[in-house]
């Protein structure tokens, strides 16, 4: 089955870089050339990279190669996407264009043939010698080597599209590199009690330091976490794409963060393709506490965290009895676990509120589609029998350092106590 599925993907990458190709390329131009053949070695270029980017991170290959192949991998694998949408949106486009071209030729035909009818010249009159005329804007286009109209259909689709692949993945590349913005959501909880009405909780998740992401961008978050001037932090999984030795040095900057009653980690699924024990330890190192499926009592309820899923593979995988089973549930509580396909387990535990990431809210559109098939909420917060799930889109990205139709976020979520 595993040699099955790959080749079936292997054959829809190969068709779909092939139609790229013809689209771009090969129905943009006349005849074989440079050009159809530089096409041709930046989709493969391009692919050969973004694929040995993959390759390279999860095997633990030499950090600087992981760096050199990155950038332009991980951003033409966004591209791609973008370019290939656009190509079969086109697909509409073209025959609205050509037939828009035809019936424009149709009316200017009659005017033409009128303006070329030879006039007549009267009897014994000299025929009056031929003249140059500056052909008008209109006619420039039949004068000089016009190309076919389904050449010209072609490259106006082509250099549409491309534009629009390149604006929209650097716009969402930028949106990345300048930060998360913070976004603010109240939640009531019922067990809390009025001293803690207005608690805030700042939430980051999914930062994804890596090969793209260092250390400047790890100071970006520290930075936007602490002047929300929160409570708690609670960083809620993946907050790496790489080893210990290699992005200790990135995620230095998480030993300013500051909050009244301290900062949480608990681990994701990225932590366990990354060493996930070596992890534990250095965010234990950077001040910030760690809650391997533990719980912690704070004055107002219970803080707990679970680990990732991925940790089962590993026998570290979460344990919400453990965690959970003995508390006061008087208590409000509230959980960390970095999946929102955890929150079954959590309602089974009687937690008032769950909080998670993952999902990067789709990270890029239409992957949201893809999200919301594997996810129960893919952003935002929703409500599931009694306890309350808040997701967030988080501060990072996975692969391409782009987001587009689903801005980054640190969230403060400010508890509301029902006896206020």
């Amino acid at each position: 089955m595993i040699i099955v599925f790959a080749l079936l993907a292997l054959a829809v990458l190969v068709t779909g870089n092939w139609y790229l190709w013809r689209r771009l390329f090969r129905d943009t131009t006349e005849r074989p050339g440079w050009v159809r053949r530089a096409g041709a070695a930046l989709i493969a270029g391009g692919w050969l990279m973004a694929i040995g980017a993959l390759v390279g991170e999860r095997t633990g290959a030499p950090f600087w190669l992981q760096q050199v192949l990155a950038w332009p991998g991980f951003l033409w694998l966004a591209l791609s996407i973008y370019l290939l949408l656009g190509v079969v949106a086109g697909e509409v486009v073209r025959p609205l264009l050509r037939r828009f071209l035809e019936r424009r030729d149709r009316r200017r035909a009659p005017a033409e043939a009128d303006v070329r009818r030879p006039a007549t010249v009267p009897a014994g009159a000299a025929p009056e010698e031929p003249r140059e005329v500056d052909p008008g804007p209109d006619e420039l286009p039949r004068l000089v080597a016009a190309p076919s109209r389904r050449l010209f259909v072609s490259r106006v689709v082509g250099g549409t599209v491309a534009a629009a692949a390149l604006g929209t993945v650097g716009y969402g590349t930028y949106g990345v590199l300048r930060g998360p913005g913070v976004k603010r959501v109240t939640v009531p909880l019922a067990k809390l009690p009025r001293a803690a009405h207005g608690y805030r909780i700042a939430v980051v998740s999914d930062i994804h330091l890596g090969p793209v992401l260092g250390r400047g961008f790890a100071q970006t978050v520290v930075d936007t976490i602490n002047s929300t001037q929160p409570d708690l932090i609670a960083v809620v999984g993946d907050l790496v794409d790489g080893s210990v030795k290699d992005l200790g040095p990135a995620a230095a900057p998480l030993a300013q963060l500051r909050a009244r009653h301290g900062s949480f980690f608990v681990t994701g699924n990225h932590e366990y393709f990354s060493g996930a024990e070596q992890w534990v330890e250095e965010v234990r190192r950077l001040g910030i506490r760690p809650l391997e499926n533990d719980r912690t009592e704070l004055p107002y309820f219970d803080l707990a965290g679970v680990n990732d899923i991925a940790g089962e593979s590993e026998g570290q995988g979460p344990d919400f009895a453990k965690a959970l089973g003995d508390r006061d549930t008087a208590r409000a509580c509230v959980l960390l676990a970095h999946q929102p396909v955890q929150i079954d387990d959590a309602v089974e535990h009687g937690v008032d509120l769950q909080l998670s990431g993952h999902t990067h809210g789709g990270q890029l559109w239409p992957g949201n589609l893809l999200a919301e098939a594997a996810n129960p909420t893919v952003a935002g917060l929703e409500r599931y029998g009694d306890t309350q799930l808040y997701v967030s889109r988080g501060a990072g990205a996975w692969g391409p350092p782009t987001r587009v139709g689903a801005p980054s976020d640190i969230t403060v979520i400010e508890l509301a106590s029902k006896q206020a």
